[in-house]
């Protein structure tokens, strides 16, 4: 998987400081993106002196100006002396004419990309108005973002165009001295993450709206604000907004304002929308910030109604679980009062395949997916086997190897209930009434599940296997549920082996 920290680390020389900034940059790349109403594409410099794409970024409300993927592709040499000089010169860099890829007139734009050196001494400090707090120095540039834009862009010339490319600017320019991203941002739930295209608010140093995009307009209109926003104080407006409420965020004036790199949500005539603020700085001091809205109540929405669904089957997991247990324990007690011996077995074995069943249905009931530790569950299923041995008056001693992973419940309860069959018939048949060893071996591959089951007991009835209930469970349940493969053989020290191959194209974990 060609990632940005793979391409980085095989084709350039950047360390791992500069990795991290430039992935935690690039979070915000469609971000970026969708301000800069292009194509924007991140170069690191590569150990044969080109430069290599690492990360593309593709804009939400304009056409891309490309439709093939340049991720892992070389610096095209006609751009190279842009990418120099935007390096050199720490500076943004236009193209003095139109560039082409591939039949499409583009506009080309770099910017170097810097961070702040932590522990370095800096003359800048803390802007007496704002409570932003720039420190260290600025580090040479290490890495190039191009913006490619078409010349025949009609909506960059539209009010919401010139507005989304002036704080495209901006952002670009604290790109350069190493303060974006800002220090502090939350990364936390970037599901529901608004983006430019959701909404923009732009406000100046005393927070009022200089801008704000229709989309923003109407969110606040949803919640029940009135009035028009720009020329309003944001935080007055939010305040309005929230009235009432007594678990407001307090951070919310601070995000209101662009005082903090921050998120948060509000709530109000049963909308919830998401505001992430981004302070603006300019020669180390806070010119303004601006705000990302996104209305997310519909998909707060599907995420209640999710953790409601996940709980209900959790619940009926667990009541599948306790009816199974009771059927289990009707069955121990009838097997206890039956008088023929055949039917005590008969009974037992029924027991001890419900109680199989009901591990894996315990062990659903208590963790949030529909994939269980295998691993877990098995070792609780051997203890059905001790339960056998002290029947049969067995000293057996299980011995595991490998692990099965995690397995989907669909295939966690066959392979369960198959294996219950093998280990029970070897305590039962191949190791009655003396003492042995059960061996359980599993091996997993990328695609291929491979478990061994081998005792040290008396081996198979006449070198053959049987073709009583339990084998034709066994077989049903592999083959037929999993979709693999079965052998019984006899082992090197006498006892019986056991190999089942299940292909992971049938348990291939989502």
């Amino acid at each position: 998987m060609s990632t940005l920290r793979n391409l980085a680390t095989k084709y350039s020389t950047l360390d791992e400081e500069q990795i991290e900034w430039l992935e935690l940059l690039m979070l915000d790349g469609p971000l970026l993106a969708d301000l800069a109403l292009g194509d924007v594409v991140l170069w690191v410099p590569a150990k044969d002196g080109n430069y290599l794409a690492v990360a593309h970024n593709r804009p939400a409300g304009s056409v891309t100006l490309f439709y093939r993927d340049v991720l892992g592709d070389y610096l095209r040499e006609d751009w190279l002396p842009i990418v120099d000089e935007a390096m050199a010169t720490r500076t943004a860099v236009d193209s003095r004419a139109p560039v082409w890829y591939e039949e499409n007139a583009m506009k080309l734009t770099a910017y170097s990309v810097s961070l702040r050196e932590e522990g370095a001494s800096s003359s800048t400090g803390r802007n007496t108005d704002t409570g932003v707090i720039v420190t260290g120095l600025q580090s040479l540039p290490f890495a190039v973002l191009t913006v490619h834009t078409s010349v025949a862009d009609a909506q960059g010339s539209s009010r919401i165009g010139i507005a989304f490319r002036e704080v495209a600017a901006d952002l670009f320019g604290m790109i350069q001295q190493g303060l974006f991203p800002s220090p502090g941002s939350t990364r936390g739930r970037e599901r529901g993450a608004p983006r430019a295209s959701d909404g923009l608010v732009r406000v100046n140093l005393q927070g009022v709206v200089s801008f704000a995009s229709p989309n923003t307009q109407t969110t606040f209109t949803l919640l029940g604000y009135r009035d028009e926003l720009e020329g309003e104080n944001f935080a007055d407006a939010i305040g309005e907004v929230v009235r009432g409420q007594f678990d407001t965020n307090e951070s919310l004036p601070l995000i209101a304002q662009g005082r903090v790199a921050r998120r948060a949500d509000i709530e109000a005539n049963n909308r919830v929308v998401t505001l992430r603020s981004i302070p603006v700085i300019r020669d180390d001091a806070r010119i303004g910030g601006i705000v990302l809205t996104r209305d997310v109540t519909d998909l707060r929405h599907q995420e209640q109604e999710l953790i409601t669904k996940d709980a209900t089957i959790r619940e009926i997991h667990h009541r599948v679980k306790n009816n199974l247990q009771t059927v289990a324990s009707l069955l121990r007690v009838q097997a206890r009062r039956a008088r023929s011996e055949e039917a005590k077995q008969v009974l037992g074995q029924a027991m001890r395949r419900v109680a199989a069943i009901a591990v894996v249905h315990d062990t659903l009931s208590t963790g949030f997916s529909q994939i269980v530790d295998f691993d877990m569950v098995f070792d609780r299923v051997l203890g059905l086997a001790a339960e056998v041995a002290s029947l049969h008056n067995t000293v057996v001693h299980p011995r595991k190897e490998g692990r099965f992973g995690e397995l989907p419940s669909e295939y966690a309860t066959p392979l369960a209930l198959a294996l219950t069959e093998i280990v029970t018939n070897a305590v039962e048949h191949g190791l009655a009434g003396r003492e042995g060893e059960v061996f359980i071996g599993a091996a997993r591959s990328d695609d291929r599940l491979s478990v061994e089951v081998v005792d040290t007991g008396t081996g198979l009835p006449g070198g053959t296997v049987g073709d009583g209930l339990g084998t034709q469970i066994v077989r049903t349940l592999v083959e037929g549920e999993l979709g693999g493969s079965i052998t019984w053989g006899p082992d090197v020290r006498g006892g019986t082996r056991v190999s089942i191959e299940v292909p992971l194209r049938w348990i291939r974990v989502a």
